[in-house]
């Protein structure tokens, strides 16, 4: 039983921390905010669109795409991570893989590029 909470003992120190930071960080938004804040900052916004028109209303197709590129290269890299955390102990077959994964990655880019899917006007 100790050793299996001598090993768990950094992740709990770590989520114990969290959750207090957490805690401050809430409690601290309580009192420290604004009672009495602007009317414009309390009105509705999603999506940069006025609040105020038709819900059934036309919408730019782009700006939907953008945020699916976002979401594909921030997921793309976050693949990253990982095997930089074990680079050291990777053999030149993962380096090469990740390699031929970061040019695709690359080309994909600026296909998107060229593309224009990363205008906004």
């Amino acid at each position: 039983m100790s050793d299996l909470l001598t090993s768990y003992a950094p992740i709990l120190i770590f989520l114990a921390i969290a959750i207090g930071l957490g805690i401050v960080l809430i409690l601290a938004a309580v009192v420290l905010a604004v009672q009495n804040p602007d009317p414009e900052k309390l009105s509705a916004y999603e999506c940069g669109f006025n609040a105020f028109d038709d819900a059934r209303m036309k919408f730019d197709v782009r700006f939907y795409l953008v945020s699916i590129l976002f979401i594909i290269f921030d997921l793309e890299i976050a693949f990253l991570f990982p095997w930089a955390v074990a680079f050291p102990t990777l053999s030149d077959v993962a380096f090469w893989s990740m390699m031929v994964f970061l040019g695709v990655l690359t080309v994909g880019f600026a296909y998107e590029w060229k593309k224009g899917a990363l205008e906004w006007e």
